[in-house]
């Protein structure tokens, strides 16, 4: 049986979910062959992503195509308990999702998840994966292969399949570059603003506004927060990712020189304890502090505990630190991702490209899946060529062709000076 907040809001939900439809037509193209082709019928697939209208779509897509869909969050507090009622109601898949839910109940959504006995999992975070492999072994004989969304979850996998732990073969989404080149960089630098803008309802303009990594996502943030008016500060621990941001026109500092001077510190850097008690130390007053990276853990959060006389949640998606010394550090949406947790996270527009490559991906591991290894694998080239041409022509965007003397030119060596 599922498990959701609401099953009365399952209207709000679907009328949600088809507005986002609207937006995803590359999506929407691979669900009407799904459906005609039915290529995962039969299979059991087990996916912990973040619940939301994007997400639901491509839930439909798989169940078009004929597989048997689970779905859990990925994160505690970014499901769209409207969407998950919706999904469990009107579409009749299992949704174990709830927004707000604790340490325990989170995972009992996993195991509950699991015990459908997948043949393929889909990840975002890979906690599903760990889980399998650490608490329910026996059923890692029925798993096939999997696919993984995001870039902590990649991480993981792939330290995984270098200790040899890793049991089946996974798709790297992540990687797809139509997945990171968009998503990360579009999608999480407008919905981290879009987050941070409702929890506060702060001005940006003028703000000193500090992005912990420079990777696709903190490039997106960077760019956006700019484009509202912020001055913008990167810390970085890659070299070549801070030569990056300057060539791109920002300042680049330790983040030990602007934790004095910043205003809104945002980590998305996938490690532990970006912004630590030293930091903490020497904020301002009013500071603000968030997280747009996978997990809560980018902010040393029992460290800011600690050095706090008083803690109280003074609007929906703040608490307030009041340290000893009486400065005062707001903390947004719990340290969580501050996109899903306090706003509805990536546009639809952009999830297109990205589901499209899990629901392709899926196919090809039921196709394929017999010729691969216990490895993180990326998203075959022909999939993501494909998915932007599609995505092109739904925008009405031609481009050119090589012509064959061109693809002569291309292919030889003979020609020269």
């Amino acid at each position: 049986m599922p498990d959701i907040a609401n099953k009365s809001l399952a209207e709000k939900g679907s009328a949600r979910i088809t507005w986002a439809e609207m937006q995803m037509p590359v999506l929407r193209s691979v669900r009407e062959r799904f459906e005609e082709q039915k290529p995962l019928r039969g299979l059991r697939i087990a996916a912990c992503l973040h619940v939301t209208t994007e997400t639901a779509n491509l839930m439909l897509t798989l169940q078009g195509g004929g597989a048997k869909v689970v779905l859990c969050a990925s994160n505690p507090l970014s499901t769209q308990d409207d969407v998950a009622a919706a999904l469990a109601v009107k579409h009749k898949i299992d949704v174990y999702a709830i927004k707000g839910v604790d340490h325990d109940r989170y995972y009992k959504h996993i195991n509950a998840a699991l015990d459908m006995k997948p043949q393929i999992t889909m990840d975002d975070g890979a906690d599903l994966v760990s889980t399998l492999h650490s608490q329910r072994q026996q059923l890692l004989k029925e798993v096939i292969g999997g696919t993984e969304e995001t870039t902590t979850g990649v991480t993981r996998l792939r330290s995984m399949a270098n200790d040899k732990v890793l049991n089946y073969p996974i798709i790297a989404i992540n990687d797809a570059l139509t997945k990171h080149l968009f998503d990360n960089r579009y999608g999480t630098g407008q919905s981290t603003i879009d987050g941070i803008l409702r929890a506060t309802n702060y001005l940006l303009a003028g703000s000193n506004f500090v992005v912990c990594g420079y990777g696709w996502c903190g490039r997106g943030l960077a760019m956006r927060a700019r484009g509202m008016g912020a001055r913008v500060i990167i810390t970085e621990i890659d070299p070549l990712r801070a030569l990056e941001a300057v060539m791109d026109g920002f300042q680049v500092m330790t983040l030990k020189e602007t934790a004095p001077i910043g205003d809104i510190f945002c980590t998305l850097t996938g490690d532990i304890s970006v912004v630590r008690k030293e930091h903490f130390d020497v904020m301002k007053d009013g500071a603000i502090v968030c997280n747009s990276g996978h997990f809560d853990v980018e902010l040393d959060l029992q460290a800011l505990r600690a050095q706090a006389k008083e803690v109280k949640q003074i609007r929906e998606f703040i608490h307030q630190f009041t340290l000893k010394d009486g400065r005062r550090i707001y903390l947004l949406a719990e340290g969580r991702l501050v996109n899903l947790a306090a706003a509805e996270g990536h546009p639809a527009s952009v999830m297109d490209m990205s589901f499209a490559n899990q629901a392709l991906s899926l196919e090809y591991l039921a196709n394929h899946h017999t010729k691969l290894s216990n490895q993180v694998y990326p998203v075959p080239e022909q999939i993501d060529k494909m998915i932007a041409r599609l995505k092109l022509e739904s925008m009405n965007i031609k481009i050119d062709e090589l012509t064959k003397e061109q693809s002569e030119y291309l292919s030889s060596w003979k020609a020269g000076t």
